[in-house]
């Protein structure tokens, strides 16, 4: 499959959860509006909603990520970043999700200030692309050996973490570490 060929949604507003998660998904399955209503029902009787911008421009948090998810059939594990992602088992993973720092800019004018930004990595025919919402389009990472470099570099960074992406049955019997690493 050609670059061309692989799903990808380009940033817009503070979207890049609802970005990811269709991206890791490869379609568009997530909006604003689905987005919303997951954030309603996680504190309904919240006027302020806890789990998204109080703009109302998106940047909601790792609990919308995870109903989103679960809505699917899905699990999201956190990623316990002490390990080392040799210990993944990624034919039992279908994506991750990383939130990592993010430059902040205002057209071409690069801010110093860092917020943080939701991006999604998949493989897609053998091949796992970062399917960041920022980038211009999909970009080829390579096979498993390059994916675990560039999930090693992503999350040597503080404040970086991730979500392995992972059907509800691996979630719940944990065949997403290799069977040697016992600590779950």
């Amino acid at each position: 499959m050609s670059e061309g060929e692989v799903f990808h949604e380009k940033q817009r507003l503070e979207l890049c959860a609802i970005h990811a998660l269709n991206n890791v998904l490869q379609e568009r399955v997530f909006t604003k509006e689905t987005a919303d209503d997951i954030c309603k029902r996680l504190a309904p009787q919240c006027v302020m909603n806890p789990h998204r911008s109080v703009l109302g421009t998106g940047n909601y948090d790792v609990n919308v990520i995870m109903a989103a998810l679960q809505s699917r059939g899905l699990g999201a594990v956190w990623w316990d970043k002490r390990r080392s992602v040799q210990n993944l088992c990624l034919d039992k993973i279908q994506g991750f999700i990383l939130n990592v720092p993010s430059r902040v800019s205002l057209g071409i004018v690069s801010l110093p200030l860092r917020r943080r930004h939701w991006l999604a990595v998949r493989d897609v025919n053998g091949q796992f692309y970062n399917l960041d919402s920022k980038l211009k389009g999909p970009v080829c990472i390579g096979g498993g050996a390059e994916l675990r470099s560039f999930l090693t570099e992503q999350l040597s960074q503080d404040v970086a973490e991730m979500l392995l992406v992972v059907q509800k049955e691996v979630d719940e019997d944990g065949t997403w570490l290799k069977a040697d690493d016992t600590r779950k």
